[in-house]
């Protein structure tokens, strides 16, 4: 019979039979059902160890399900990437302009050319291991094949950076904690991505000398990722799966030594106020949406950057661990978003970028700021 236009079930009498309860609901909620369908379980106490199995069963079959779909998923870009996956050659290309240089090429090879001790300041946003696929290319670190072999790679830049940074000087970099799949990683939960990057920093020779949590909407994040932890059904369904969403960081390491050039404000330029906002170590402010290609003119061709570190970071790291005329270093430069703060905010530049079309966006990007420079003002940093 055909019940798809019916919408309230009732159950009287219960049975340990899981697949005739889920055959008997699907009989309304079907293809051409409209509506939600509510389904009553009614049952004497006497009957609540079946009632019990039943609900186990469909916690059982739920995470079957949603496990089978996102294996299916793996499997389906692996073949894809298999197929279609041609390696690109290494090629390298350097473009300049007032105050900028940007290298496309492997971060490694740009940083193991620079002198030692020529790096005021470093700000980043690394590969969050193989969270994204940026390129095709064998250089790139997020096309590693686990993480121990992404630590090992991130570790040779690393040491160079500590190597080419001037001593008492700072390194920044933007990173987050990274959720765990059932498939990929054999359980649900976090790793402590921003723990193992501190650590290989310490490991190299640096201090650990600061951080700061960046808030995130967990309603957007809920939105965007759909992360079973975040959504209020599993609240509902069994709180112990439940989380609290996942902030960004931007971790700060210095090298041992003494600064010989002091980075010095004043109370005009650095007041009190927005020493104790920026002080606090979680910043509430950050706004999401401020990023490059929000500041910048992008034809409709260019390609979307997946995840362009936010100015309002960028202008805070550089405005407080900096001199004007300093030169800030990004091994991963992207479209150039922490080259154009740099510029418009009186530095120097030098970014390493090893995908094309991200070299070609931030070259773009570069030139754009050296034309549009201004003065920076205290009051106009978020």
């Amino acid at each position: 019979m055909n019940w798809q236009h019916c919408r309230r079930m009732a159950f009287v009498g219960l049975s340990d039979s899981f697949e005739q309860y889920y055959q008997a609901v699907r009989r309304c909620y079907r293809f051409g059902q409209e509506h939600i369908v509510d389904v009553h379980l009614v049952h004497a106490e006497s009957e609540g160890a079946v009632k019990a199995n039943l609900e186990r069963k469909q916690a059982q079959h739920e995470e079957m399900s949603r496990a089978m779909v996102e294996h299916m998923r793996d499997l389906m870009q692996a073949k894809i990437g298999a197929a279609t996956m041609e390696k690109t050659p290494y090629i390298r290309d350097m473009a300049q302009g007032e105050r900028w240089t940007l290298h496309l090429a492997d971060c490694v090879d740009v940083a193991t050319e620079q002198t030692n001790n020529s790096i005021d300041f470093s700000v980043f946003s690394p590969p969050f291991a193989s969270l994204y696929t940026y390129s095709n290319s064998d250089r790139d670190m997020g096309n590693s094949a686990d993480n121990d072999e992404f630590y090992r790679h991130f570790a040779f830049l690393v040491g160079e950076l500590l190597r080419i940074t001037k001593p008492g000087r700072l390194c920044a970099f933007h990173c987050m904690n990274l959720p765990t799949s059932k498939i990929r990683d054999g359980y649900i939960g976090i790793r402590d991505f921003r723990g193992e990057l501190i650590r290989i920093f310490s490991d190299a020779g640096w201090i650990f000398h600061s951080e700061v949590t960046i808030w995130k909407d967990p309603v957007t994040s809920m939105q965007r990722t759909k992360a079973l932890g975040l959504l209020h059904k599993t609240l509902k369904k069994d709180s112990a799966m439940s989380r609290q969403g996942i902030p960004d960081y931007l971790v700060v390491m210095r090298k041992p030594g003494e600064n010989a050039e002091p980075i010095s404000h004043t109370d005009d330029t650095f007041p009190v106020s927005k020493w104790q906002e920026w002080a606090s170590p979680v910043w509430m402010d950050i706004n999401p949406t401020r990023t490059l290609q929000y500041r910048t003119a992008r034809d409709h061709d260019d390609e979307r950057h997946i995840c362009p570190l936010q100015l309002d970071v960028i202008e805070r790291a550089i405005f407080m661990w900096s001199n004007p005329g300093d030169l800030v270093f990004s091994p991963f430069a992207g479209i150039g978003s922490e080259g154009y703060v740099a510029l418009q905010m009186g530095r120097r530049f030098l970014g390493a970028e090893l995908k094309p079309s991200y070299f070609a966006l931030a070259r773009k990007n570069l030139a754009d700021a050296n034309q549009a420079q201004q003065s920076f003002l205290i009051d106009a940093v978020r």
